[in-house]
């Protein structure tokens, strides 16, 4: 028998959401994710200790450097073990500063490429904020490759589709969350407000036209993942991919191009604050997402200091 994730393969480009090494040559993903929190946890890893004192050492004091040296290491040593890209986010305390994110993104791939590693094979994650949306608008012109994080909204969406981006994350298990904990009940396959997310916007992008990668991230369960098989992308984790692996039963597509028609949305920065204004779940997410990365980076700087 083939196992789900074999046969999940077959429709979509798997993606591992981790910084674990060995999960990542076991479970053999297509494509790598990593954020502030996950670059804490391998901080925490005996594996990454020289990588930690070697990101220190070339800082010159600077933890914000340290944190992109130390995040760029941990890419190049998932990129020997993938075929294909890994993402790497920019600090987000800059969510809401397009200037300081378009420099940093450029220093993140400057390290990148200082170590041999072409931009072909990195995406910069940086939060879908309006500031943000416009950073990856800039950085796609100049050829570095985006993947928008934190996306929980409609609006976000449409937005990063026009601004030409690489790709988009939809969080499916933040949005779940929310509904669950707002409505008080459980939400399961297609009726799971998460998975009717993402399906909008990969009907969305399909129906236009658009190159926008659909990327379904952040999943609770199996049924959320078997729910967007035939998505573009999905980046799941080490403990659901291997849940996958384990089970033979059959898989369905659920997601393909199809006759969706969808008008386009076009917005300016007064109708993209608005609409999200007017989504409380997208609205306390994408704050609630931005604070605790930004929670989690300042405790990797924490622990960086701590080594020099």
């Amino acid at each position: 028998m083939t196992s789900k994730l074999d046969q999940l393969k077959q429709y979509t480009t798997v993606v591992a959401d981790t910084g674990d090494l060995d999960a990542i040559a076991r479970l053999k993903p297509v494509d790598a994710t990593t954020n502030p929190s996950l670059l804490l946890k391998a901080a925490a890893m005996p594996r990454y200790a020289e990588l930690l004192d070697s990101a220190v050492a070339g800082a010159g004091g600077d933890l914000g450097l340290a944190c992109d040296r130390f995040g760029v290491a941990v890419g190049q040593e998932i990129l020997k073990v993938i075929p294909g890209r890994i993402s790497t986010e920019v600090d987000a305390r800059l969510s809401f500063d397009t200037d300081s994110t378009l420099r940093r993104a450029e220093r993140l791939m400057g390290l990148y490429e200082e170590a041999g590693i072409g931009r072909e094979r990195v995406l910069i994650k940086i939060a879908s904020t309006w500031e943000g949306i416009r950073a990856a608008e800039k950085l796609e012109r100049m050829g570095i490759q985006t993947n928008l994080t934190l996306l929980f909204n409609f609006a976000q969406a449409a937005a990063c589709a026009d601004a030409g981006v690489f790709l988009i994350s939809p969080f499916v298990g933040r949005i779940y969350d929310w509904y669950k904990k707002a409505e008080g009940r459980d939400f399961t396959g297609s009726e799971d407000p998460g998975v009717q997310s993402v399906s909008r916007i990969y009907r969305y992008y399909k129906a236009n036209g658009y190159r926008t990668v659909v990327m379904g991230a952040s999943f609770r369960n199996l049924g959320q993942i078997e729910a967007l098989a035939g998505c573009d992308r999905l980046t799941i984790s080490p403990e659901l991919l291997q849940k996958l692996a384990d089970d033979q039963a059959p898989l369905q597509r659920n997601l393909a191009p199809g006759n969706e028609a969808e008008a386009r949305t076009v917005l300016d920065e007064t109708a993209f604050r608005w609409q999200l204004n007017e989504d409380p779940m997208a609205t306390e997410k994408l704050a609630e997402g931005i604070r605790l990365f930004a929670r989690d980076q300042e405790k990797l700087e924490a622990l960086l200091a701590s080594r020099r």
